[in-house]
């Protein structure tokens, strides 16, 4: 499957690995730890952990020898989920939280609230900014090519370029510029 996000959400799985992930990102490593959290059955949680270490998002680690037990850490390949699952986050208290959000990202240092927004590490311009679009990359095959192709034609068409919304605080922090057109084009 050559779609990256079909690709990741099959690593993933579906509500229960991402929840499991949550937890690991709260620092719940034992079996025990993330069911009492979750609530869930443990054969379910069993086949859940074991596909989150197949996937190479946990790693398996005995903590003791008699009886045998094991705890399960994050890889690098989980920590780098961590943005997904902030997004995520953000996403959710903006939309489905009418009551207000019951968990936010606060800063560390000051306690303030943080409002996470995806910037491009090379231009420094949030990544809803109108310049970017979607673009096959090095391994596309002939119907990828064609899919985005029309995907791109019909955004063209609907939406003018003016009419995007960018988030200007986010921009605030960041403001470094493509250096060429033609830096701009490689990048795509």
């Amino acid at each position: 499957m050559p779609c990256p996000i079909a690709r990741s959400l099959e690593r993933v799985g579906e509500w229960w690995g991402i929840l499991i992930l949550r937890d690991a990102f709260y620092g719940l490593t034992r079996f025990d730890e993330f069911q009492k959290s979750l609530a869930i059955a443990p054969n379910m949680l069993t086949r859940r952990l074991n596909a989150l270490v197949e996937a190479g998002l946990l790693r398996r680690r005995r903590y003791s020898n008699r009886p045998p037990r094991y705890e399960y850490v994050m890889t690098e390949r989980g920590r780098d989920f961590r943005p997904v699952m902030q997004a995520l986050l953000a996403w959710g208290n903006r939309h489905f939280a009418p009551e207000g959000p019951s968990v936010v990202i606060a800063n560390r240092e000051t306690g303030e609230t943080a409002d996470p927004v995806l910037i491009d590490r090379i231009s420094g311009r949030p990544m809803n900014d109108a310049v970017f679009r979607i673009a096959p990359g090095p391994a596309a095959n002939e119907r990828v090519l064609n899919k985005l192709a029309a995907a791109n034609r019909a955004l063209e068409n609907a939406v003018p370029a003016a009419a995007v919304p960018t988030d200007g605080k986010a921009a605030v922090a960041i403001t470094r510029q493509v250096a060429s057109s033609t830096r701009a084009r490689r990048a795509c």
